[in-house]
């Protein structure tokens, strides 16, 4: 058993394809076949279902399957940590952010890559829950989550600025004055929202409904870029963080304050406390505590 079989059994499970596990690879696709016959010889199990294509995993291959994880894992960060006491950072800082997080990752991710340049990103939209179980699994070196009800004995956190919302719109279509705006006001325009349930929506909910007030939105959904879409569209306006950067991505897009509108939860940037800690997620955090940040 080496790591490149490893590294094969994970690129079947994320492309679900033999030809393109191969290529991602950078193998042929009979190689790949016979290096995975030849782990599931020397661990005298069917780790994949075979038919015309690929068919998916048998349950002891489910089980190997997460084994493969942590142990490519382990070796990433061996290989992470051995450079970091070298004084370089290699391999893949692994990034999960909640949605509509005000906290912005592009100048922390810009100024790791000056002083890193062989460094690599992975950035991911999870929920808060599965944020932290990422990082207790150690498939994620850092996270930007909310800090309520968070496992000090777990994880480690740096508190990140208030959250403050807006009014997200196209002033091609809505138009406000400079005073920020009353959660009366945004009752009577077409909102779009996240879908109850999420981290987010909860403290717009609870904003409106501790002024006995009851949104009707126009339009709820799961996915911010398509939120984004319907107001850069005109359909509806939107409430996000008020310092995530969203109005910058069109010169037709406006974030208005909104009176008295925090979310109800602290966010923090999080890692896991116990070994093996990610030497990617160190220098994260020390660059982050030494970088200068609005009060």
């Amino acid at each position: 058993m080496d790591i490149k079989q490893l590294k094969f059994l994970i690129a079947l499970d994320e492309t679900r394809h033999f030809g393109q596990a191969a290529a991602r690879c950078h193998v042929t696709q009979p190689t790949l076949s016979m290096r995975l016959r030849n782990l599931e010889e020397e661990l005298e199990l069917p780790l994949v279902n075979r038919g015309q294509r690929f068919e998916g995993f048998t349950a002891p291959g489910e089980r190997v399957l997460a084994w493969a994880r942590s142990v490519l894992a382990a070796y990433d960060g061996l290989n992470a940590e051995a450079a970091a006491c070298r004084g370089h950072l290699v391999g893949t800082l692994r990034l999960g952010v909640v949605p509509l997080s005000s906290f912005d990752p592009l100048p922390l991710l810009q100024q790791l890559h000056r002083e890193h340049p062989n460094l690599r990103f992975e950035l991911s939209s999870l929920s808060s829950e599965q944020i932290l179980e990422q990082l207790a699994n150690n498939r994620l070196d850092l996270g930007v989550s909310y800090l309520e009800r968070l496992d000090n004995e777990r994880f480690e956190a740096l508190a990140l600025s208030e959250t403050r919302m807006g009014l997200l719109y196209d002033q091609r279509f809505f138009s406000f004055d400079e005073a920020p705006l009353s959660w009366e006001a945004l009752i009577e325009l077409p909102l779009g929202l996240l879908t109850s349930g999420m981290h987010f929506r909860q403290s717009i909910d609870h904003n409106f409904h501790s002024r006995s007030l009851t949104p009707q939105p126009l339009l709820q959904t799961d996915a911010v870029h398509q939120l984004v879409q319907a107001v850069h569209g005109g359909l509806c306006c939107a409430i996000m963080p008020l310092d995530g950067g969203l109005e910058a991505l069109t010169e037709h897009l406006r974030l208005q304050p909104i009176e008295q509108a925090q979310t109800l939860a602290a966010l923090g940037l999080i890692m896991r406390r116990g070994a093996p800690r990610s030497a990617l997620a160190e220098a994260c955090f020390s660059m982050y505590r030494q970088s200068p940040r609005p009060s």
